[in-house]
């Protein structure tokens, strides 16, 4: 059993050549005791972005703060607080931040797919 403050995680940085001003912060994984997946928070700072990509595992997403955009295939979808997405298997997308603050947002993942 895990509780704990998201204020007092560090953040590790995205540093993928395709992410700009984004960070990760794992909130639960296999090593808190939740086998096969990782939940963590993704924080898009001004003008930020994730690499637009794909890959063989889904994700589940919930956006806490800001306001963005997340691609989907060729569909770019409207983000804000509330919003929440569900990004199957093998296909392309990209989250960015629109906004004028952070854009925060929850993402689940399969354990194969933290990195």
């Amino acid at each position: 059993m895990v509780v704990g403050n998201f204020n007092e995680l560090l953040a590790s940085e995205i540093t993928s050549p395709e992410a700009k001003n984004a960070a990760m912060k794992v909130l639960v994984s296999p090593k808190e005791g939740w086998d096969g997946y990782v939940m963590r928070v993704i924080e898009l700072e001004n003008e930020g972005y994730s690499p637009k990509h794909q890959h063989n595992w889904p994700h589940i997403n919930y956006v806490i703060e800001g306001n963005g955009t997340l691609l989907i295939g060729d569909t770019l979808h409207e983000l804000k607080p509330g919003s929440y997405a569900y990004v199957p298997a093998n296909t392309l997308h990209q989250f960015s931040n629109v906004g004028e603050g952070m854009l925060k947002f929850i993402c689940i993942v399969p354990e194969e797919g933290h990195k």
